[in-house]
Parts: C-alpha cells; sequence; structure tokens
C-alpha cells in the first residue's frame, strides 16, 4: 500500500480521447497517419526550401522554421499518445509530464512568433519592395528568428518553473491525450492563483504583441495594394500573402477554440477535440496549403521529385 500511493505522487494518468476500447484502434491508426502526413509534409518543405537555391530568400528561411516547429510540435504529444495506446496504458511519469509540456509550449511559442515574423517579412516586400533586401538581409533574418527562439524558450522555461512551485497529492487524472498546460494545473493540490495569473498575463501579452504585429503588417499590405492601379497587380500582390493568411487563421482560430472551449464550458471534451485541431490537424495541413497556394513550391518540389 506504500508503495502504490509513493508512485501516485510521481506519474499522473493521461484519459486518452476514447474510452471505449472498440475504438482505440481506430483512433490509433488514425492518429498514426495523420503523424506520418505530418512527418513527410513538413519534412519535405524543409528538405525542398535547402535544396533549391530559389527559395533561399527570408520568405521560406522563415517557412522552413515553421515546418521544423511543426514538426516538433507534434513529436512532444502523438508519440507518447500512440505509445500508450500500443502498450494499453495511460501512465505518464511526472518527469516525461513536465517535460511534455515544457516542449508542447515551446514550440507552440515558436510557431506563433514565426508567423508573426513572416506577416512582417510579407508587409516589407509589398510595402518596401525597393529596400526588401536591404531591410530583409541575413543578418536581420538571423536576428528575428533568435529573437524567436529566446522569447519561446524564455516563456515556456517561467511556465516550467511555475509548475514545479506546485503540489500533487494524489494520482491525477488528465482528460486529455498529452500533458497541456490548462488541464494540469487545476489537477493540484496546493494554490494555484499564482500560476493562473502568470500564464494569462504572459499568454496575453505574447498573444497581443504577435496578433497586433500581424494586423498592423496586414492593413499595411491592404492599403498598399488597394493603392495598386492594375487588377493583375492587386492579384499578384494577395497571392503572395495568401498562404501565410490560410495558415494564420488556422493557427490562431484553432488555438482561440482552444482556451474558449476550456473557458466558457466545463466540458473537458470540447477543449480536447479543439486541441486535437491546435496540435495534430493545424501542423498536418500547413505543408498542403504552402504547396497548393504557391507557385514557388509547386515548382520546387517538381523539380525536387524529377
Amino acid at each position: 500500500m506504500e508503495q502504490r500511493n509513493q508512485t501516485s505522487f510521481s506519474e499522473f494518468v493521461l484519459l486518452g480521447l476514447s474510452e471505449g476500447t472498440e475504438l482505440q484502434p481506430l483512433v490509433f491508426w488514425l492518429f498514426l497517419s495523420m503523424y506520418l502526413v505530418t512527418l513527410i509534409g513538413n519534412s519535405l518543405i524543409v528538405l525542398v526550401i535547402i535544396t533549391d537555391s530559389h527559395l533561399h530568400i527570408p520568405m521560406y528561411f522563415f517557412l522552413s522554421n515553421l515546418s521544423f516547429s511543426d514538426i516538433c510540435l507534434t513529436s512532444t504529444t502523438i508519440p507518447k499518445m500512440l505509445l500508450n495506446m500500443q502498450t494499453q496504458s495511460k501512465v505518464i511519469a511526472y518527469e516525461a509530464c513536465l517535460s511534455q509540456m515544457y516542449f508542447f509550449m515551446l514550440f507552440g511559442a515558436l510557431d506563433n512568433f514565426l508567423l508573426t515574423v513572416m506577416a512582417y517579412d510579407r508587409f516589407v516586400a509589398i510595402c518596401h519592395p525597393l529596400h526588401y533586401t536591404v531591410i530583409m538581409n541575413p543578418k536581420s533574418c538571423g536576428i528575428l528568428l533568435l529573437a524567436s527562439w529566446l522569447l519561446s524558450v524564455l516563456e515556456s522555461l517561467l511556465q516550467g518553473l511555475m509548475i514545479l512551485r506546485l503540489s500533487f497529492c494524489t494520482e491525477s487524472e488528465i482528460p486529455h491525450f498529452f500533458c497541456e498546460f490548462i488541464q494540469v494545473v487545476p489537477l493540484a493540490c496546493s494554490d494555484t492563483f499564482l500560476n493562473d495569473l502568470v500564464m494569462n498575463f504572459t499568454s496575453g501579452l505574447l498573444g497581443f504583441i504577435s496578433l497586433t504585429g500581424i494586423f498592423f503588417s496586414y492593413s499595411r499590405i491592404v492599403i498598399s495594394v488597394f493603392r495598386i492601379s492594375s487588377a493583375g497587380g492587386k492579384y499578384k500582390a494577395f497571392s503572395t500573402c495568401g498562404s501565410h493568411l490560410s495558415v494564420v487563421s488556422l493557427f490562431y482560430g484553432t488555438g482561440l477554440g482552444v482556451y474558449l472551449s476550456s473557458t466558457a464550458t466545463q466540458n473537458s471534451r470540447a477543449s480536447v477535440m479543439a486541441s486535437v485541431t491546435y496540435t495534430v490537424v493545424t501542423p498536418m495541413l500547413n505543408p498542403f496549403i504552402y504547396s497548393f497556394k504557391n507557385k514557388d513550391i509547386k515548382q520546387a518540389l517538381k523539380k525536387f521529385f524529377s
């Protein structure tokens, strides 16, 4: 009995997506398929951008980093979920849970900042085309990427350290398929007010900065495009932003769904399904969005396979 209680202090139980055993094989193969598509699609984007010299420009430099971040984001959650389903075990160690939360927040935040930087890149390309190569030089791109990484590491490190101050008294069941911050914190038996305060403040601040940057960039882009007299020029300008705007809408739309469903309702299943879209579906769709809507990527893919 003593050993059982000791074990309960050091592990959580992930309830997963489906409690019915008859649905487990279907869920396993569905998520395995989506994970493989995500790995292959995003890896192809990275390889094509690296190997094709025509794509060695800031826009695709940041896109390759976004694809890498998406691979890492899904890899923090899906493999563990698939392993648990295969072994019929729902247990995740306390340390593994902390690591999963840290890396998930890290790459989620990195996606957020990269999308903001990519919006700024499109703003410079369309609103200041004559100065584009000067403003978006290799040094500037490196600084923007480094800043995105540093902010992401600091934000996830802060949240991780805040989790360490909490104590979990009994074996806790997480109504999710991975350790998500907003699902784990309420399970603590110690006071979580400071954690909630820090999480809401940092997430709100960084989200506000990112969304403000994106809205500012696209508002200036729209103004500049409407000043173009020819319809062909307007279409060409908008087409360079179409892929990025689609990914931004998908990323922030599903991300907002996670938090709205978890705060506005008490239905944990609604929050879980929103998280599936945010953590699995979005990274899987990003390569297809850029492939279908971007002529440069299409041509590079044809060249790569030929």
